[in-house]
């Protein structure tokens, strides 16, 4: 028993001296570890500083940059000014001297525009009095024609009422109770509308009985029906014998006829017809019912 207990403190005693060492050499590898990771951190910290100084240095020389690009962007710009600048007073000058050329040649245009117009007013003058003295004598000339126009149209128309006065129409007209006033020479007007005496169809709308007429028979041999005839035409007598006349035309707000003129019932139509030569003069469509 006590052989082992002794035993068991000679071995303690002989690896107590064992970790003491190891102890110290701990503490020594922690002093190395610790200085190396100072050491680390300084070299980090001044290659960041450097980096920042580095970076610092680029931006300066970047500033520096911009700050020529700036100046060179300003020079840039003031050329641009001047250059434009220049360019408008080049095209001032250009539009000016295209002005006073154009007023030089709206100056030389006029002068020319007088001179033609004035040659033109004297060889107007000259034509004008040329003119006159052609027309002069055209117009004596004209007047003699004139005349003798006249005095041809009277003699036809003497030698037309003596014909007319002689004539032998194989009708009714050779009666001498139908041939009165054929000599008047006067000539039918039809300004009459413009007369309110004879406005048919204001008179006809507060009389429409009036104008309610019996059936229109056409003559015999007529065979044609209604054609709507017009001022001019010629008709034959057959279409315009007593028996159609229409003795009061004032019944009707018509003008009188007078003279070789009639007025005569054609179906709904009011006919003034020359009963010498059968000529519709005037005529009223529609007139009656």
């Amino acid at each position: 028993m006590n052989r082992y207990f002794i035993a068991a403190l000679i071995a303690a005693t002989a690896l107590a001296p064992v970790s003491a060492s190891a102890q110290r050499g701990d503490r020594i590898q922690g002093q190395s570890r610790q200085e190396r990771f100072e050491n680390q951190r300084q070299r980090y910290t001044q290659q960041a500083r450097q980096q920042r100084q580095d970076a610092r240095q680029d931006r300066r020389s970047n500033r520096g940059d911009r700050q020529d690009a700036r100046r060179g962007r300003q020079d840039n710009r003031q050329d641009a000014r001047r250059d434009r600048r220049d360019d408008r007073q080049d095209a001032r000058r250009d539009r000016r001297g295209d002005r006073q050329d154009a007023r030089r040649g709206r100056q030389d245009n006029r002068g020319d525009w007088r001179q033609d117009r004035r040659d033109n007013r004297q060889e107007w003058r000259r034509d004008q009095r040329q003119d006159r003295g052609d027309r002069r004598v055209d117009r004596a000339r004209l007047t003699r024609e004139a005349q003798r126009r006249q005095e041809a149209r009277e003699r036809r128309e003497a030698q037309q009422r003596r014909h007319n006065a002689q004539r032998r129409y194989n009708d009714w007209r050779d009666d001498a109770r139908y041939r009165r006033g054929w000599d008047d020479r006067r000539n039918w007007s039809r300004e009459w509308r413009r007369n309110d005496r004879y406005n048919w169809r204001h008179y006809r709308r507060s009389h429409r009985n009036v104008y309610r007429l019996p059936r229109y028979y056409a003559p015999r041999n007529y065979h044609y029906g209604y054609r709507r005839f017009s001022i001019g035409l010629t008709i034959g007598s057959m279409l315009f014998a007593p028996n159609y006349w229409i003795n009061d035309p004032w019944q009707y707000r018509l003008p009188p006829a007078y003279g070789p003129y009639r007025w005569v019932r054609y179906y709904n139509d009011a006919l003034l017809i020359d009963i010498r030569t059968g000529r519709i003069v005037d005529v009223e469509y529609d007139i009656f019912w």
